[in-house]
């Protein structure tokens, strides 16, 4: 007996994906629970795993298709090699026809051969190899565990491609006869560009996304940004003095992250209008702080958030910080993970950004920018000194806040962070 496999409840406004990967092939055997396809959304990816065991013997829907809720991806049949009925052919073929040209069909094909061979890649290096007619195999991963990524990919046509305009120069010198010269009056025909000089490269789900919200934000709220300077050397002490015993009794590193974390909640407390949003023509002021946390992956920015910052120690924020970050990384957030949030920190500093002004994580108020720390003559007493001093940027929608409560809300930040003490009252 055959079963369908089809494309579950995605989440919440969730409604299509994209197929980033298949991970079993036909006539593979597969066990009840075995992950057979994982679907790329705007939010985060999803494994589909077997609801019986037996052979995958059809996949409908191939890599780089957009699937929605219910649709067929594949079939699962008894016995090995079993064939998918005829009317499932079919179906499957007509889909497949009625959904991609004839050139996005080849593409498809090249990524299936692509990924013969059993080297990690992430779906995007996958897709771009496909496009490209690259064979994975021979692209040299650079992460820890040999994954290779969209950054090997890319960096291996660079290195593939610096003879292709003489070797296409050649060929046409070669292929194309004599012929009499143009007459002077005829405009020359457009030439296309030499092979190598430009690269097209398919928008992940994500990233067509982040774009989408980032446009919808600058056009629905009224953004404006005020800046600050906030002298780190308090904190740096605490760091250098406590960082040993902290690690030895957490079992986790004591970052600044906790620090402005602490800050911004203390300063939220102080001015709750930063901790809202607009509803309609109603101002919803949330006495909760859930802090999302911008965290840079491989297929675009996401924002986990970490739920009642306000209630959780230094060590707690840490901590699930440390493991929000790293499931961003390894693609394993949960949609739960990424829903809600009543504020957002970005931290430009650790890529070196010494300032930015960062855009509205929209319907949230209020975005805090954390920039690079570096050692500037300031004047502390009268006397001109040299301190570790960072950059912060608050961006703020001013239909909810006035400029005066943003400029407020910043500098209490700024003292709650250089006076770290008042963290354990105030955050």
């Amino acid at each position: 007996m055959s079963v369908e496999i089809h494309v579950p409840e995605l989440g919440e406004s969730i409604v299509d994906a994209v197929v980033a990967n298949w991970l079993k092939h036909e006539g593979d055997t597969v066990n009840t629970g075995d992950a057979l396809v994982e679907l790329e959304t705007d939010k985060i990816n999803v494994e589909v795993s077997a609801e019986q065991s037996g052979v995958l013997q059809k996949i409908v829907k191939q890599e780089g298709e957009v699937v929605s809720v219910g649709d067929v991806l594949g079939v699962i049949g008894e016995g090995a090699g079993e064939a998918a009925t005829p009317a499932q052919e079919a179906s499957a073929q007509v889909e497949l026809d009625g959904q991609r040209p004839v050139e996005e069909q080849a593409q498809v094909r090249a990524g299936q051969e692509a990924k013969g061979e059993q080297r990690p890649s992430s779906p995007l290096a996958r897709r771009i190899a496909a496009e490209h007619h690259i064979d994975l195999a021979q692209v040299k991963g650079n992460s820890p565990h040999g994954r290779v990524t969209r950054e090997d990919v890319i960096s291996y046509l660079e290195q593939n491609k610096q003879d292709a305009p003489h070797q296409a120069t050649a060929a046409a010198t070669q292929a194309q006869p004599s012929a009499p010269p143009a007459p002077a009056a005829k405009p020359s025909p457009v030439v296309a560009p030499q092979p190598g000089r430009e690269e097209r490269i398919r928008l992940s789900r994500r990233r067509q996304t982040i774009a989408q919200r980032l446009v919808e934000t600058q056009h629905t709220a009224a953004m404006l940004t005020t800046f600050n300077e906030i002298d780190m050397s308090a904190v740096m002490e605490v760091r250098s003095r406590r960082k040993e015993s902290f690690k030895e009794r957490y079992n986790v590193s004591l970052g600044f992250m906790s620090f402005f974390t602490k800050a911004v909640v203390g300063a939220l407390k102080a001015f709750p209008r930063l901790n809202s949003e607009i509803q309609g023509n109603e101002l919803v002021l949330k006495h909760y702080y859930d802090i999302g946390i911008a965290v840079g992956a491989e297929e675009g920015l996401v924002v986990p958030v970490l739920r009642d910052a306000d209630r959780k120690s230094f060590a707690e924020i840490e901590r699930e910080i440390a493991d929000l970050a790293k499931k961003a990384r390894e693609n394993q957030l949960s949609l739960a993970e990424l829903q809600g949030g009543t504020f957002t920190i970005t931290n430009g500093g650790v890529f070196g950004s010494l300032m930015s002004t960062p855009i509205l994580n929209g319907p949230q108020a209020g975005i805090l920018g954390m920039h690079k720390i570096e050692q500037r003559p300031v004047v502390v007493a009268g006397q001109i000194v040299i301190r570790p001093m960072m950059y912060v940027a608050l961006s703020y929608d001013h239909r909810i806040v006035d400029g005066r409560e943003a400029v407020q809300f910043l500098v209490r930040v700024k003292e709650l962070v250089e006076d770290p003490e008042t963290l354990l009252l105030e955050g």
